[in-house]
This record gives structure tokens, sequence and C-alpha cells, in this order.
């Protein structure tokens, strides 16, 4: 697992030669200097990243570490990949935003392929995986009202407990995790909590007045909770014949993680709408989108939703870069193959410090013996090791690396999450 020698430019911020004249900071200073002007809703594992390529990231004082975090799957194509850099690049030379008051010749292009991409019809662009959560709930909603024909503000969503969805208040609203939601009310109506991997639990909570059930095909946050085979099918068996729509949140599942496009195609299955972010602006702009059926999306007309930044230019560019790194298969392919690695990486480790995992494709929920420490404590350890992961819940670690890490990497990985565990 040795780590290259990543560029190095240190004249921002950083290293020796800073260019407003003060003097250099190391980490411990950067930490601080964050800690003192920052709002404190998050709390990093201590590291400050300053350059990164590919698997790799290096710290201010040149250390390096594999990253099997990938920005939460922001980063599925590694940091820096050089066909989406150039994308970028080319783009910015020409125009970058221009507001959806006017057209500009990079969007149709790209709504086209992402739309091909996923089988579906019609795109509404937006930029934050949150926007499109909250997209999705407003088209639900009008088309509850237009076309089913729900009393006015009577639509329910069916939603599962332990999701994760977002954080504005309307999604932390119908959150089951009491640090995203208590403090925040009071909260939106309309919402039904049902079990998640729970059939039973939908058909009862499902009625004239529902607009649709909103789900994550994987639960990344909650621990890479993988639904029973047969799931989402029944889910679409059961919104077929209440005639509500199936939402597919895919922000974190979509875009080759799981071994395939999106992480519902591996039940054959095609929702109504799916949610698609963080990867699809490769690391480097955010961009989301609702994408689904054209009957759908078309109860939304001018100055109903929209988004200054949706859809811009640059955003486009590299969307459409993303996709065309999809359209070949091959990153569909290293998730497959690379999540065997994987699955039989962890698997002699379980009563050897771990006592469960669950994968999905490159994507792994890890739950360490609590003896050994909180996730939090063993990603600490692991970042020890030059491996960098984040916890979730209780004693869970998430594992979700670039889907261009090698196998050697991996399998170095690996050997220093055992490393951690059995070193006590």
């Amino acid at each position: 697992m040795t780590a290259p020698t990543l560029p190095s430019d240190r004249s921002e911020g950083s290293g020796p030669s800073r260019r407003d004249g003060a003097a250099p900071r190391d980490s411990a200073g950067l930490i601080r200097a964050e800690e003192s002007v920052l709002a404190p809703n998050y709390h990093p594992l201590p590291v400050v990243v300053a350059r990164a390529e590919g698997a790799w990231v290096e710290d201010v004082e040149g250390r390096r570490y594999l990253d099997l975090l990938a920005g939460y799957s922001a980063l599925n194509f590694g940091h820096r990949h050089p066909v989406l850099v150039e994308a970028a690049h080319r783009q910015l030379d020409r125009l970058t935003l221009t507001s959806r008051a006017f057209h500009n010749d990079r969007l149709a292009g790209f709504a086209e392929r992402l739309a091909a991409l996923t089988g579906q019809e019609m795109v509404l662009p937006m930029n934050t995986g949150a926007e499109a959560v909250e997209s999705a709930v407003k088209v639900a909603r009008k088309w509850a009202y237009d076309v089913k024909g729900v009393p006015e503000d009577r639509a329910t969503i069916v939603v599962a407990a332990d999701n994760f969805h977002g954080r504005t208040t309307t999604i932390v609203g119908f959150s089951t995790d009491d640090t995203a939601r208590a403090g925040f009310g009071p909260f939106a109506p309309g919402f039904r909590v049902v079990p998640y991997n729970d059939l039973a639990a939908i058909e009862a909570a499902v009625d004239a007045t529902t607009a649709a059930v909103l789900l994550e095909p994987v639960q990344g946050e909650a621990g890479v909770i993988v639904p029973d085979d047969g799931y989402l099918a029944g889910v679409r068996e059961i919104t077929r014949r209440a005639g509500c729509l199936f939402v597919a949140d895919e922000i974190q599942s979509g875009l080759g993680r799981t071994g395939s496009t999106l992480a519902v195609d591996l039940e054959d299955v095609t929702p109504d709408l799916v949610l698609l972010g963080k990867a699809l602006g490769g690391g480097i702009v955010p961009v989301s989108a609702v994408v689904g059926r054209r009957d759908v999306l078309q109860v939304l007309g001018p100055g109903t939703h929209g988004s200054t930044f949706g859809g811009n230019p640059l955003a486009a560019a590299v969307g459409s870069a993303v996709v065309g790194l999809l359209e070949t298969g091959e990153y569909q392919r290293r998730a497959a193959e690379l999540g065997i690695v994987l699955r039989d990486g962890l698997a002699p480790l379980v009563g050897r410090g771990v006592d469960a995992f669950r994968t999905r494709g490159l994507w792994a929920g890890v739950d360490v013996d609590p003896a050994l420490g909180t996730g939090r404590e063993i990603g600490e350890r692991l970042l020890a090791e030059g491996v960098l992961v984040k916890d979730t819940h209780g004693s869970t670690i998430r594992i979700a690396p670039p889907l261009t890490i090698t196998e050697d990497q991996l399998h170095g990985a690996l050997t220093a999450l055992a490393r951690v565990l059995t070193s006590g």
C-alpha cells in the first residue's frame, strides 16, 4: 500500500510560502483556527488535507493517507480524476453561470445523457442532495393534488425509520435520529414513518392520501443497512397498486457504488423518481438531480420551483463527464469485483474485533466490538495507520473508498483494520 508522491503547491494557506506573508500553520494550528471561526456543526478527524489524487490524500505536513470515505461517495471516481478536471477546466474558460433565466449550451446534453443512463425520461437539475430531496417532496405533493386528486394540503409521504435524506428542516422533521432532529422544530406535517425493510408496514401506511413512498435503497448513514432481497421490488408493487409514487434516494447508493449504476438496478426496479447527487459532481462541484417520469416532473410549471445555480454550465459539463465515465460500465464492474474483495477481507474479522458487517458493492458498514472502542476511536486509530474512515452510530464505521482504488490498496487497508482491532 505504498503511497505515491502527490502534486505539491504550498503557496495557498499552508507551507513555507504563504502569499499573505503570515507564518505557516501546521495541522494543529489550522484546526485551532477553524475552531475559533467555524460553527461547531462537525467533529472532523484531526487531519488537515492539503492535496489529493486518486485514492490518496496528503496533509499539510506531507503525511499520506488512503481515503476510504470518498466524501461520503461524492468522490466515487477518486480525487481529481483527470477526465473530470479537464472537463471543469475547459468549461471554466468558456462559461460558468447564466442562471436559468437563460438557456446554456451544456444543459441539454447533460440532461439527455443522464436520463438515458438512469432509464428515465426527464431531469430536474439542482445542486445538493438535500435540494434534490426537497424538490422530490414538492413534486410528489403537486402530483398528488393535480393528478391523483388528493384534497389540497392532505398529501402524505411514507418514509423509513433511520433514514438520512439531508439536513433541512423539512427533512429532519421526518428523521428518527434525535441528534439531527432535536431542537429544530416545529416540523412540517404529512410524513408517516415506518420501519425499514418492512413491506407489511408500508402496505398498512399507504392510503388514498399517499403521494409517495420515499426510501434509500441502502441506508448509508444508518450503517450501510441492506434490505432483504425482494424488498425494493415489493415497494414498487405496493406503490403501483396504491397509485402512488416510488421515490428512490440514490444520492449515496447511486452512480456505481453498489456495483450497478443504481442500487435499484440490482432488483430490476424502476422507481417513478430517482434522486442523485454527491458523485454526480465528481468531487469538483455540487450537482444533484431528480430524474423520473415525464408525466410526473411535468407537474412543475414556470415559477413553481427553481434554483439559480441548478443546471449551471460548469455543473452540466462536469456532470456530463461523470455520466461519460459511467456509460462505459467500467466503474460499476470495479465496484462489483472489489466489493467481493472487501466482503472476503471483512469476513475473517468477525469474532476478531468485528461483531457484524454488511456490504453492497464497494460499500460496507462494519460493527466493531464496543469493547474495543467507539467508531470515532477506531477511526482515530486507523488515522494513525494512514487510513481514513468515518464512524456512524455507536461503534460502526463506514467503508466507501473511491471506485478507482486498487485491489492491493484495499488489501492494505483491510490489513490496517485487522491490526487496529487486534492491537486493542
